[in-house]
């Protein structure tokens, strides 16, 4: 990244959503084309205009990880981000003797906190006062716990807190990692993010800005990205975590190289506190930032993980400031929306994004854009409908949004093209 010579390497990789508990079945639900999207069990929507999400099944978090007593005390976000991490530093393969353990830090990204443990806590006590909530309450559902949590199941001593930026927090959490590394203030860092907000405020809140699909009859139709017919996002849970490594150290050490962090731009639409600035402003200034980042040019890039949220606007500003920066070439790259499948992981939708950015390189596989059943012609670029394509990928590039215009690029390469 940058003009550091020093380059970053992703050598460890975890993730869960809501179609599957680890990469391995969540990439092979997205090149199935499988939806993740289903009626919401955990809590009672009944009532709300809503009724479904992008939710994690079957999950029970290891014993070895934490055990039965300590996960009554924490938040479901802080689950998903400590197993998508026991994952992600295990397939890093790092031992004691690799790496001092002050010099392996730790930044995560949580856009919401712990929306569902706070409600609990309040029934608790309104109904039972003070003396029943619980003392382990606050660090149960601080966005910061998420570092806190991994770097003591990992025992590391480096760098250690959270950034929370809506949805676009673990993007700017994998950059600043970065930045760490290239300093020479780490040597590793474990990075990502995720979230975890089934719960009713969130619905509550979202459904009164009108911002949530109302498709119940068909949950996994519901999150259709520039489709014509999209009637706005759908809330999903889960992580995406991953280990970085300065890239010569790494490959000295044996690991496995996934790809390299190439590019980082940043931005503010300065426009509005929830909608994109129509003419994609702060997305252009992001992506151009982040080619500049990169040194590369845009015909280079060979694949978008769009932030495509299945909103109305967003799409449609998505796809303005791709147009913009791309010019003749946008029509060659390869887009899709991963959030059709996922539901939007909210704060943890840059790290598990980033992820797929990185099979998709690997594997030399565009995941599709389900649901796109009829293209919204302001939305007129490929966005790889419905099945997936196999093409070389040499860069990809991540774009991450959020509101009170936030946003984050991050442009990724393929080690082996």
């Amino acid at each position: 990244m940058g003009q550091s010579s020093k380059k970053i390497a992703v050598t460890g990789m975890g993730s869960i959503c809501g179609l599957g508990n680890n990469l391995g079945d969540i990439w092979q639900g997205l090149i199935d084309g499988k939806s993740g999207i289903s009626n919401v069990d955990k809590i009672d929507l009944s009532e709300m205009p809503t009724k479904f999400g992008g939710i994690v099944k079957d999950f029970q978090i290891s014993e070895k990880i934490l055990s039965p007593k300590d996960v009554k005390r924490y938040d479901d976000f802080l689950l998903f981000i400590l197993n998508a991490s026991a994952e992600a530093y295990t397939d890093c393969g790092i031992v004691d003797s690799d790496y001092q353990k002050d010099k392996i830090g730790c930044i995560l990204g949580v856009g919401m906190g712990g929306f569902p443990m706070i409600e609990k806590t309040h029934e608790i006590y309104m109904a039972k006062g003070q003396r029943r909530v619980s003392p382990f309450f606050i660090p149960g559902v601080i966005p910061n716990m998420s570092s806190g949590l991994v770097s003591i199941y990992l025992g590391l001593h480096g760098i250690n807190y959270s950034i929370s930026s809506a949805c676009a927090s673990s993007a700017h959490a994998i950059s600043a990692a970065c930045y760490e590394i290239q300093s020479g203030r780490h040597d590793v860092m474990v990075t990502g993010g995720g979230e975890g907000a089934i719960s009713y405020l969130a619905y509550a809140g979202f459904s009164s800005m009108k911002a949530l699909s109302r498709r119940n009859e068909n949950p996994e139709m519901a999150s259709r990205p520039f489709d014509k017919d999209r009637d706005g996002f759908v809330i999903g849970e889960g992580a995406g975590v991953l280990v970085l490594e300065e890239l010569e150290r790494a490959k000295a050490r044996g690991a496995k190289i996934y790809a390299t962090i190439e590019g980082h731009g940043a931005s503010s639409d300065a426009y509005h506190i929830t909608a994109p600035h129509p003419e994609g402003i702060g997305a252009i200034i992001s992506m151009e930032k982040c080619i500049k980042d990169a040194g590369i040019s845009p015909e280079q890039i060979g694949y978008i993980n769009a932030h495509g949220t299945s909103t109305p606007l967003g799409d449609i500003a998505e796809t303005t400031a791709i147009k913009k920066v791309f010019g003749d070439c946008a029509k060659n790259i390869n887009i899709s929306s991963s959030k059709s499948m996922t539901g939007h992981l909210l704060g943890g939708a840059g790290g598990l994004e980033t992820i797929i950015c990185i099979k998709a390189m690997m594997e030399g596989i565009i995941p599709p854009t389900i649901n796109l059943d009829n293209q919204d012609p302001a939305c007129d670029l490929n966005y790889t409908p419905n099945v997936h394509v196999k093409r070389d990928i040499p860069y990809a590039l991540n774009n991450s949004f959020g509101f009170g215009g936030t946003n984050s690029t991050l442009i990724l390469k393929n080690p082996n093209l």
